[in-house]
């Protein structure tokens, strides 16, 4: 994996993330390497709301990387600026500015490349994506920290993974629209909502690009090169710690759908991300547990009452919010990949205080994290 990053000169140019990985550890020296991860997903409202909950019981790790994809994408500028920001993220998800997301194109759809008009999701991320944001995003950056988000280059079909902090800080007059660009580009699913043309100039000369969802790609990522243990361990320096944020569940149960285009391409979607997630979070453990790197992941549980997989509305977004912030206010959040002695999974967590179980005390996450 390599990572575009964005120069003084204002030209992009590709880092390994072996390189990155390695500047990390410069910086980071004296604590263990905190990542999270946030995954695809229309229902970012519980990423979302998993954060600020973090912050409330005290458990919320500073994070060195954060990592977005899709829906994550959204979240991943707040979780990277931190606990101040809690307030902001809470009205962004929650305010109900997603509503009218699914705008229909008409006639347009015969001849276009979505199905939904795009220009609500631009309203939206433009509203939130403000002078300010951009600021202290490059603040962060400067402190050697990485915000990183994934997209998917039409044309290559290969993901491509924006250094959003070196945006911030190095894109002058231009970085807040090409921050807001990629984060748009990121969660426009393919075929619900068009490509996002990217302008991108690198080894002297600029081109356009069209970039989706990074979900078409991978529906998380966590570089390889990130889990790798320091090879001269500084006294109190730890492995690398990854927080997994799933926004969705991790099985797709049968339940009847609607013979409309809308409704097939909306389950079809899901279930081919589904299949995805599993396949990456296995690869995710694997790798971590070959690196030494501890894995702590969540998702929603399957007895969560399930909604469409594009249900903005306000009060369905306000009630997974509320969910996960309660889950993580009372340790009822995380899994830990990996058997105790005696076989069985770790979790982390006391007992539920929810109508519906936490994550961390749901079958199924349990069964996976220990087979």
């Amino acid at each position: 994996m390599s990572i575009r990053t964005l120069g003084l000169d204002h030209q992009f140019s590709q880092v390994p993330a072996a390189t990155a990985a390695e500047r990390l550890r410069v910086v980071h020296t004296e604590e263990p390497l905190y990542i999270l991860a946030l995954s695809s997903g229309a229902n970012s409202a519980f990423g979302a709301g998993a954060i600020a909950g973090l912050t409330s019981s005290g458990s919320r790790p500073d994070f060195a990387v954060v990592t977005g994809v899709s829906g994550g994408a959204l979240v991943a500028p707040y979780a990277f600026l931190g606990s101040a920001w809690d307030s902001r993220l809470l009205n962004a998800f929650t305010s109900g500015g997603a509503e009218n997301l699914l705008q229909s194109r008409g006639l347009a759809v015969l001849f276009g490349s979505s199905v939904y008009s795009g220009a609500p999701l631009w309203r939206l991320v433009d509203t939130h994506v403000t002078d300010e944001m951009i600021q202290a995003i490059a603040r962060e950056a400067e402190k050697g920290r990485l915000l990183l988000v994934a997209t998917t280059d039409v044309a290559t079909g290969e993901t491509v993974v924006w250094d959003m902090g070196a945006i911030a800080r190095n894109g002058g007059a231009d970085a807040r629209a090409l921050f807001r660009n990629v984060l748009v580009a990121s969660a426009s699913i393919p075929g619900m909502f068009p490509p996002v043309i990217i302008r991108v100039r690198e080894r002297g000369a600029s081109h356009n690009e069209a970039h989706i969802d990074g979900a078409a790609t991978m529906p998380f990522f966590v570089p390889a090169a990130f889990l790798q243990a320091r090879s001269e361990p500084s006294v109190g320096a730890g492995h690398a710690a990854v927080y997994l944020i799933i926004d969705g569940p991790l099985a797709e149960p049968a339940r009847t759908t609607r013979l409309t285009a809308s409704a097939i391409l909306s389950r079809s979607i899901g279930t081919e991300l589904n299949h995805m997630m599993l396949t990456t979070l296995e690869l995710t453990a694997a790798t971590a547990q070959l690196q030494g790197a501890t894995l702590l992941y969540t998702a929603i549980p399957g007895a969560y009452p399930r909604a469409d997989a594009f249900d903005f509305r306000t009060d369905t977004r306000q009630a997974l919010f509320h969910y996960a912030y309660g889950c993580a206010q009372t340790g009822q959040l995380w899994s830990k990949f990996g058997r105790t002695q005696e076989g069985s999974a770790s979790v982390l967590g006391s007992a539920d205080t929810q109508d519906v179980p936490c994550p961390a005390s749901d079958a199924f996450i349990g069964y996976f994290v220990s087979r």
